[in-house]
Parts: C-alpha cells; structure tokens; sequence
C-alpha cells in the first residue's frame, strides 16, 4: 500500500482513480479501461514532477522521514557482501538503533555502520526509532577503532531524528559519548564516508558523519536540531516549523553551497519510496566514486586533509 504525504494527496486521488478503474476491468473482462486509465497516469505523472519541482525545505523534511524510504538495513543487504554483525558497547549493552560490522563493498574489505529506524511497529520499537543511546555511540566507537587498526575503510549510512534524550541515556554520558564518537571520526587513519540517507539530526548524526567525503540523498536533511525542535525554542510554538526550516537551511542543496557536504545523489522522481532499488544503486556507485581516490593516498594524508575540511566548513556560503 502505498504511503502517500500530505502535500501528495491530490496525486493520491488521481493514481487511486485509476487502480479502481483497473481493477474494474479486472472484476469485469468486457469493460476496457485502459484509455481513461492512462490518461489519469499521465495526469499524476505530470502532477508528482510538479510537486517535485520545488520541494520547500519543510516538503523535503516529509520526505526524508518517509516511512517508505529505504533504511539502513535496506543499503547492507543490497551493497554489501559477507556482512558480520558485531553487537554491544563491551560496556553496558547492545544499541539496536546502531547497526555495523564487517563487510565487503565489491572486492575491498570495510567497516560498515549505521543508524536504523526500523520498518513496522515491532523494529521500530527495538531500534527506538533510531535514536541510539551511549551505548550505540560507543558500539560505533569500538568498530571505528578496528577499522583503523587493521586498515579498513569506514563507510556511514546515517538515518536519526537525533540522539535518544531519554534520563537513561543522560545517565550514562550520553554528550559524552557523542563527543567521543565525533573525536574518533576525526582522528581516523583510514577513509571515512558518510552518506546521509534520510534525517540527519543534531549531535546524533555529526557523531557518524565527520567524515572525509560526506554525501546526501537530495531529499534528505541534515541540522543541528529538528524544524519542530528549533520552532519551540525559538518561538515557542511548534507549529512554526515550516518557518524553522526555510531558517535552517537543511537541505542537501543548501549545505553543498556552504561546503558542509560533498555530493549530492539524486533519486528518483517522487523520492527514494518510489524506487527503492535505483536509490540503492545510485548510492552504492555515489561510495565508489569517493572511496577510490582515498583509497590511494597516506594515512597521514587522509588524516590531514580531514582536518583542513573541517577547518574550512562553511567559508563557501561565508563568502557568498
């Protein structure tokens, strides 16, 4: 069934027109319907390009939390071989908001991690909607710290409203341990790569996303805080959202501008929902495309050169 977005609910009339007139036909073998039918698919065709044409910043906020999204469970069973799981903090428990382990990308071994927001209610639930407690940032911890002491490249696929803010959570160094996870980001020896998949939201995503090459889908998000978040400390009302977003400037399209990101990876008309598979591929070869060249210089290098961006983030949009 499909999920259809506020803003998308005038193309919902039409497609759904137009499966009724099938399955008309299907119920009745003398009725030919398919002219009229085409002619609504035309129409909705035409309408989802419109509505796609200029996404507000808060349009690409629904889409990027779209249920229907690819996650990141999706991305390592369809661009990963040989994937081996590794689970917990060797601390105090396993985040099932944070998923990663060992894997093959085509031929090279890497470290691959994730956040994972779950599909239906049940692994909603077990991934907290991918918000991870300490624990999760210190899983990612322990795999960044393998990955560099056997040489293998990282690769980050982040999806998170944020760090969970839970009292369990503060109780047990959640800033802390965020802090932690962006400083290992940081200090790696070996290539990184972040694409943001989805929300990338506050502290929660920067702690997966300091990375050498940092890519979007081009209707993900990625801020500081959520629309909502910064509409209740700002005017004190969290229905000034859509105002908070256009501030923010969220979007893929904004922050290549400012520098804070690499590349943008276009998906398919209507969202990454409606073609799940084209989505993948075009992130699995967005990967490629920046692992190779990192791939060939000196751990010294990387580790430089990661830096300097950082340094610099945010002087392209300063100069404009």
């Amino acid at each position: 069934m499909t999920h259809y977005l506020e803003f998308e609910k005038p193309l919902a009339e039409i497609e759904g027109k137009a499966e009724e007139l099938r399955a008309l036909a299907r119920s009745n073998e003398e009725m030919d319907v398919e002219k009229e039918a085409a002619a609504l698919d035309k129409k909705a065709a035409d309408m989802l390009k419109d509505l796609y044409k200029g996404l507000t910043p808060w349009r690409k906020c629904q889409v990027a939390r779209h249920p229907d999204r690819p996650h990141c469970k999706d991305y390592i069973e369809a661009l990963f071989t040989e994937y081996t799981p590794l689970a917990g903090d060797r601390n105090f428990a396993d985040d099932h908001a944070v998923m990663g382990g060992l894997a093959r990308f085509g031929d090279q071994p890497v470290v691959v991690i994730g956040q994972e927001k779950g599909h239906d209610t049940k692994s909603r639930i077990e991934r907290n909607f991918g918000m991870a407690r300490p624990e999760g940032y210190r899983k990612a911890i322990r795999l960044m710290d393998l990955a560099d002491r056997f040489g293998l490249p990282v690769i980050a696929l982040v999806d998170t409203p944020g760090a969970y803010p839970g009292k369990g959570a503060e109780e047990r160094g959640q800033s802390e341990a965020i802090a932690q996870s962006t400083a290992k980001c940081l200090k790696l020896k070996v290539p990184m790569i972040s694409v943001i998949i989805g929300e990338g939201g506050s502290g929660g995503a920067v702690a997966f996303a300091s990375s050498n090459k940092l890519a979007m889908l081009e209707h993900s998000v990625y801020s500081v805080i959520s629309p909502e978040g910064c509409a209740s400390i700002l005017w004190k009302d969290a229905e000034k959202m859509r105002e908070a977003a256009e501030a923010l400037r969220l979007t893929a399209q904004d922050l290549q501008k400012l520098g804070v990101i690499d590349q943008i990876i276009p998906e398919p008309l209507g969202g990454a929902q409606r073609d799940r598979e084209a989505t993948i591929a075009a992130v699995g070869k967005a990967i490629e495309a920046m692992l190779a060249p990192l791939q060939k210089k000196k751990p010294e290098t990387i580790l430089k050169d990661r830096r300097k961006k950082f340094l610099e983030m945010g002087s392209k949009g300063l100069a404009a």
